[in-house]
């Protein structure tokens, strides 16, 4: 690409279903409809220009990660469907609705009480607000207090504001324990993170990038960014000059990427990160969202400088 919406939106943060959940309190109550909420939530809320005057009980999603989040914090039994890319958890009610080219007619035959999404194309948020139907927009988070952000205030309009919490919590303190348990080295890493095999690339001003800098890792790309997008295209030329110790692809199911095919490329076979086995291959719908499984990603970096020989 340059990299596709949807590619960017999930790099720019740039990794059981329902196990991402925090536990409902013990003392969560049932809502009349049978919906688990927590204990004192007290409706009207707002968030935002977001005001509900009850708790939504039939959420349409239209971005993964949100689809991601809601059922992180427990209000999945309140989602009616989600967009065609939202594939996580396996059990959300995916539909044709689309995130990149919503319908405001079809979003609306799902009689939602709430929508939630990541991008207002085709001015989709003015369509449905005149429908009367209240939005929540998530934007891709550029930094991990956006994704905390973002869980919390999901949490405060689905009735769920203990679950988010616990969530956010579970998040923090498992990246922080990724990132203590990383060793420092007197000489730092370098990687170079592939978006596509264009050599579209992120910087460490990303929101990946900013997380892999927690790592102690040096981005090969940095320099590279002359128009202070975050996203610049490197060339092969370039990569192979840089050397790096390690190479992340975000790009295996979207363009088929993998260790091999990157040792195959003319010059790429005595890269320092192929001739060591550390070329990493993510999981693309991982390394594009950032919600909970943000911590995921985190963990197969760290895991994969783990394996680095320290210098």
């Amino acid at each position: 690409m340059k990299p596709t919406l949807l590619r960017r939106a999930a790099a720019t943060f740039a990794v059981a279903a329902l196990a991402f959940g925090a536990a409902a309190c013990a003392d969560d109550k049932e809502t009349p409809t049978g919906t688990p909420t927590s204990a004192a939530v007290a409706y009207p809320v707002t968030v935002g220009t977001v005001t509900l005057d009850a708790q939504p009980q039939k959420i349409v999603s239209l971005s993964p990660t949100t689809t991601e989040m809601l059922f992180a914090i427990d209000a999945g039994k309140q989602v009616v469907a989600v967009d065609d890319q939202s594939n996580h958890p396996t059990g959300a009610p995916k539909t044709d609705l689309s995130g990149y080219q919503p319908n405001a007619e079809a979003i609306a035959a799902k009689n939602p009480d709430l929508v939630v999404l990541s991008n207002d194309t085709n001015n989709i948020v003015s369509q449905l607000t005149t429908l009367k139907i209240p939005v929540y927009v998530a934007p891709a988070a550029a930094t991990i207090d956006d994704t905390y952000k973002q869980l919390t205030e999901l949490g405060t309009l689905t009735g769920h504001p203990t679950e988010a919490a616990a969530e956010v919590q579970r998040m923090k303190d498992q990246i922080a324990k990724i990132i203590t348990s990383v060793p420092k080295r007197a000489t730092p890493l370098t990687y170079y993170y592939e978006l596509d095999p264009t050599f579209y690339s992120l910087t460490s001003k990303t929101f990946v990038g900013s997380l892999f800098a927690q790592l102690g890792l040096t981005n090969i790309a940095d320099g590279a960014d002359a128009k202070g997008t975050g996203y610049p295209q490197l060339t092969a030329e370039a990569i192979i000059k840089a050397n790096p110790d390690l190479i992340f692809l975000a790009d295996t199911k979207c363009c088929g990427q993998s260790p091999e095919t990157v040792a195959r490329r003319a010059g790429w076979a005595d890269l320092t990160a192929v001739t060591k086995n550390q070329v990493v291959a993510l999981d693309d719908d991982i390394a594009s969202r950032w919600g909970p499984r943000v911590v995921d990603l985190l963990q197969t970096a760290a895991d994969a400088v783990a394996k680095v020989p320290a210098n």
